[in-house]
């Protein structure tokens, strides 16, 4: 009761000092930024008050909504708060200094009364009810109106059902783009990889094979050299083409499952990899895939680009979500844009409709985290 009683004292007077400024710079909060981070920041220390998580951000009219409603709402609020806190103020030094001020300039207590205070009785007599009663009212009443106008600015400023659905309706449909696009470029790669490597070295052994039957009657000594060179390139070809099916679906995910597959990309990666698996369970095959390849991503981007010494794998799943955290202890610094492999995660992890954080500071650590759902 006492936090929630100095809480909402402290919260008021906040509240008067953002309506002034909101007052006086309403036409710089009609910039959207700048509107976008005033009202997020609102929404949060209300949702601190209440004790509840601040949804996203709606935008637009709403944040100037918000600041309307705050300096029509919070500016007669906080002055109450203010009039309630100072006049204990008041009292508290007149109880105690009366004397000290000259005696046309003396305090006064309960301002509607206007109390002068001219001698002890009256300072330590008026100064003691003053003070109990405001301090009842700040005990009592203010945690009421900061708990309202604290509500009012997440009725305001939370998304709607149907804004909700909105944002989430964007979302899905960006995703969409970006698996579509993933999933172009992926069937490109596999055309060029078979036609660059597959199917190269086929037309090699149709070559070698043809000139062989054309050799065999006349020198058949040619003939086994040709045979020979057939061979190998059969065997060159049957490698490059389980190298692309591998990429399509890791056959080691069918033979070993997650766990298995996932202590085998540690042991051939280029630093010492520790690993957590808590509970993973029966997962779809297509998280069991993008878990994979996530997985083999970071660790690669560990070993190619992190300077790093040491890594740490944790995965685990909590109900329907899975996590997963790849952390280093190289240089840090990670840039998306150069090659890291960073944006084809992220397609492949929204296309299950899951998030990516990557926090990587100059000097490191680097920890790449991962949630998607696997129900």
């Amino acid at each position: 009761m006492r936090d929630r009683a100095f809480s909402g004292s402290v919260y008021l007077l906040g509240t008067l000092a953002t309506a002034v400024v909101t007052a006086f710079a309403l036409p710089v909060l009609l910039a959207p930024p700048v509107a976008q981070g005033w009202a997020a920041w609102h929404r949060r220390r209300a949702g601190r008050l209440l004790g509840v998580a601040a949804e996203g951000r709606p935008g637009g009219r709403r944040d100037l909504g918000w600041a309307l409603a705050h300096v029509a709402v919070g500016f007669p609020l906080g002055l109450a708060a203010l009039l309630c806190l100072g006049n204990i103020v008041v009292a508290a030094v007149a109880m105690t200094l009366w004397w000290a001020f000259p005696s046309d300039a003396r305090p006064t207590l309960f301002s509607f009364l206007d109390v002068p205070v001219d001698d002890w009785v009256t300072a330590l007599a008026g100064g003691s009810v003053q003070i109990a009663v405001l301090g009842a009212v700040a005990w009592w009443v203010l945690p009421m109106p900061a708990r309202l106008h604290a509500r009012l600015c997440l009725a305001v400023l939370t998304p709607s059902a149907r804004e909700r659905l909105t944002e989430r309706v964007d979302v899905l449909t960006r995703s969409r783009v970006g698996v579509v696009d993933a999933h172009g470029a992926e069937l490109r790669r596999i055309e060029r990889d078979l036609h660059d490597g597959t199917q190269a070295r086929l037309v090699t052994i149709a070559m070698h094979l043809g000139l062989a039957r054309e050799s065999l009657a006349d020198d058949p000594d040619t003939v086994a050299a040709l045979l020979d060179q057939a061979h190998e390139t059969t065997e060159e070809a049957m490698a490059e083409l389980r190298t692309v099916l591998q990429t399509i679906y890791p056959p080691i995910l069918a033979d070993r499952g997650l766990d298995g597959a996932l202590t085998t990309l540690a042991a051939r990666s280029g630093v010492p990899v520790r690993i957590e698996l808590a509970g993973l369970g029966a997962l779809p095959a297509t998280v069991e895939t993008v878990a994979y390849y996530v997985i083999a991503e970071a660790l690669t981007n560990v070993t190619k680009h992190a300077a790093a010494t040491r890594a740490a794998l944790r995965i685990e799943r909590a109900g329907d979500v899975l996590t997963i955290e790849v952390t280093d202890d190289g240089k840090g610094g990670a840039d998306e844009t150069r090659g890291t492999g960073i944006p084809g995660i992220r397609r492949r992890v929204a296309a299950l409709d899951g998030v990516v954080r990557l926090d990587s500071p100059p000097g490191g650590p680097t920890t790449l985290a991962v949630r998607m759902p696997c129900a």
